[in-house]
């Protein structure tokens, strides 16, 4: 009698990523309630609400736990930090679209002449630049009173990589 060989059902990948960030979510929450050191297998088993041999099948120890946390984190930090450069990337084009520079340049010579325009071109900017100052700061971000103290220069600075220096207040009064 031939025995042939046995052939089980391949893992699907969905469901085993989804395990592995059921484990990291879990340990993560035990490593912050009860410290590193102090958060076993068995509690990070508990939480994840799976055997602890499960566990090891994903992870052979708490630092390659903690390895995979820190790689999920930099990976997060790496997407956002593409979003913002694409989004930096698309805001530069329109700034530089010669129609776009065209209408901005006839706005500010027209504020030269006209104390009106200058007004609602120096509001617009305030407002811009409170609204960018405002995202900065909700809650979501959560800066310290002082990094948000901290913000003006750098405001200035991403005002000035969209719109130029001319919009910027106080321009008018630098002493070359």
């Amino acid at each position: 009698m031939c025995s042939r060989p046995r052939i089980g059902r391949q893992p699907d990948p969905a469901l085993a990523d989804a395990r592995r960030q059921q484990i990291l979510d879990a340990a993560a929450a035990c490593f912050l309630q009860q410290g590193y050191h102090a958060a076993s297998m068995a509690n990070i088993s508990r939480t994840a609400a799976m055997s602890t041999g499960h566990i090891y099948h994903f992870f052979a120890s708490k630092e390659e736990i903690i390895a995979a946390i820190i790689a999920r984190d930099l990976q997060a930090m790496y997407s956002r930090l593409q979003a913002l450069v694409d989004n930096i990337r698309q805001g530069v084009q329109e700034n530089l679209a010669p129609d776009h520079s065209a209408l901005q340049l006839e706005m500010l010579a027209e504020a030269a002449r006209n104390p009106q325009v200058a007004e609602l071109l120096r509001d617009a900017d305030t407002a811009a630049r409170q609204r960018l100052h405002d995202l900065l700061v909700s809650p979501r971000t959560s800066l310290t009173p002082e990094q948000a103290s901290d913000l003006h220069g750098a405001l200035d600075t991403l005002c000035t990589l969209f719109n130029g220096l001319l919009n910027t207040p106080g321009f008018d009064q630098l002493d070359f």
